[in-house]
Order: structure tokens, then sequence, then C-alpha cells
């Protein structure tokens, strides 16, 4: 798979799953000390697996991940994460291993991964000498935007939970194994779209452009740059 990054969008290639229905994936999501990817270190896993007749299974995977930089106030709030669980949290090269045996060779899903969780990993892999997995993964926030080209939004969580009606009352957002079950949950009705549209197949097309996140307003706060850079 090819990912590639313009202002304000990207593009995707190489990327072809089939068929979609019928097959179990693996959801998986990330908690960070923030948002640049670039910068920032991965502070928990999650993951859940999911097949569409059955839904997200009991079976799991969430750990905390030692970070390697302090997490800024406003991220600890948001996560629930602190910088004192972090003292006890594993190394991340010992939960990316429990991760990878999880996964196994299962179609990954994610939201907004294609910006935030595969650099992240990509990064992190580097730095630790790790070789990056090379399973297939799905982003449902691509496959929304490749069946509504008239949607002018950029198609964060909140948007889709909207979009769907979906109830997420007493969910604990930003937990990375909370959020795979909302995931869950989004990708159901991204593939019930895709399977009333005759579509059992994602077919990457470089000439669908998909709005890239825009950093929120709590990322760019003084407090949180003083921890940052």
């Amino acid at each position: 798979m090819k990912i590639t990054f313009l202002p304000g969008t990207y593009t995707v290639d190489e990327l072809n799953v089939t068929p979609l229905q019928d097959r179990t994936y693996c959801i998986f999501d990330l908690e960070g000390t923030g948002i640049d990817v670039a910068v920032e270190s991965v502070t928990q896993f999650g993951a859940v697996r999911y097949k569409r007749s059955e839904g997200a299974s009991a079976t799991s995977f969430s750990s905390l991940v030692r970070s390697s930089k302090p997490i800024p106030a406003a991220v600890e709030k948001l996560t629930g994460i602190t910088n004192q669980a972090m003292s006890q949290a594993p190394l991340f090269k010992e939960v990316y291993e429990r991760f990878c045996s999880f996964i196994g060779n299962q179609v990954l899903v994610t939201h907004a991964g294609y910006e935030y969780d595969l650099p992240m990993l990509e990064r992190h892999c580097q730095e630790f000498g790790l070789t990056m997995f090379t399973n297939h993964v799905l982003d449902t926030k691509a496959m929304f935007t490749y069946i509504h080209p008239e949607v002018p939004d950029v198609i964060s969580t909140d948007f889709l939970i909207a979009y769907y009606d979906l109830n997420t009352e007493g969910i604990h957002r930003h937990d990375a194994l909370a959020d795979c079950g909302i995931i869950a949950r989004i990708f159901e009705c991204v593939l019930k779209e895709y399977e009333e549209r005759g579509l059992d197949h994602f077919i990457a097309d470089s000439s669908k452009h998909i709005k890239r996140f825009v950093i929120p307003e709590m990322y760019l706060k003084k407090e949180y740059k003083g921890v940052t850079e």
C-alpha cells in the first residue's frame, strides 16, 4: 500500500481487499502523547477481532506503552492515561511484538489510520529497529470518502458517529480499546453501504483525495507546545 500526502489531502494506491463482507478483521487503534506523528510517542494499543455476521469479538488486545516523552496535561485529561501510569507501562518493543502476534495476517481496520496510526507505527519501528507489519489495512475514513464524494466535510470519528446516528453515551472515548468498539460500529455501517451498492471489494484509487484531519485547537495551545517542543 502506498499513501501519498498532499497539502490538506492524501491519496492511497496499491491496495485491493476482496472480499469485504465475509471476512474476519482486526480493528485497531492507538493513543499517543499528541497528534504530530513526526515527534509524538505511542501510549496505548487497542485491537479487537471483528466479523460482520458476528460483530466485535470478546477476543481483544489492550496495553499501555511507556512513552518516550511526557504526556501533556491536556492529553492526560483527554485520554485518561497519566504520566504516572507510563512509569509502569511496558516498552514499545514488547507491546508491539505482542500486538503483531495478536493481529496475525488478518486485514486490519482503523479510522484515520492512514494519516496517524500507520505513520506513527512506521516511525517507531524505525527508531526501535523493528519490522513494520505488512498486513492490508482498511481505513473507514477512506472507505466512506470513496462512496460519498459529495460530502465536503473532513470525515472524523465524530462526523461518522453523527452521520450513522450511533449512540456512544457512556463509552470512554480516546481509550484505544473503547475506540475500537466505535470503529467496529462505524465499519459495520460502511460495509452495509458497500453491500447495498453491490461492492464486495475496496480498490485503492490514487485519483480520489481524502481530506486530512485538522489539528485540534488544544494541541496548538502554549501548554502543549511547551511540552512537545
